[in-house]
């Protein structure tokens, strides 16, 4: 989104999308929208960035954050193992290692998974990236992740 011809600030964002969401509280209770969000971001002023909103409209800034089931469990994982100078590929390995303890499934397959990444390429312009089930598979098994066996028991 512009603003003034110019990208606009990834919380100023964030700000306008939750004060929308905080207006409709304001009559009769009602919330509409009825869902967290987690927003990630980059911008020039203050780079990655990740905000958590709630369904009345309150928004907070966090390092590292999850929503949904099991979130507390996973919020402790985070606490605990997140470290601010982890590169990209241990970032990854951390958030495939908390939805495999705090998810509801058995296993963790490609199937039942999708993994997105934003970062910045070598030549400093903000991309994003979906993995493709080959990939993920790899990953899953470098984490150690328990995938389904296809041994019969």
């Amino acid at each position: 989104m512009f603003a003034y011809q110019e990208p606009m600030p990834v919380e100023q964002l964030v700000q306008s999308l939750c004060d929308t969401k905080q207006g409709y509280t304001q009559f009769g209770g009602l919330r509409p929208f009825g869902v967290s969000y987690l927003f990630a971001g980059w911008d020039k002023n203050f780079g990655f960035q990740l905000y958590m909103s709630d369904p009345s409209g309150n928004y907070a800034g966090w390092k590292a954050a999850v929503i949904g089931a099991n979130n507390q469990a996973a919020q402790s994982m985070l606490k605990q193992d997140y470290k601010d100078d982890m590169t990209r590929e241990e970032g990854v390995q951390l958030a495939l290692k908390v939805l495999s303890k705090t998810m509801d499934s058995t296993s963790l397959t490609p199937e039942k998974l999708e993994l997105a990444e934003v970062f910045l390429s070598p030549s400093g312009k903000v991309k994003s990236q979906v993995c493709p089930p080959a990939s993920l598979s790899k990953l899953l098994e470098k984490v150690g992740v328990n995938q389904p066996s296809t041994e019969d028991s």
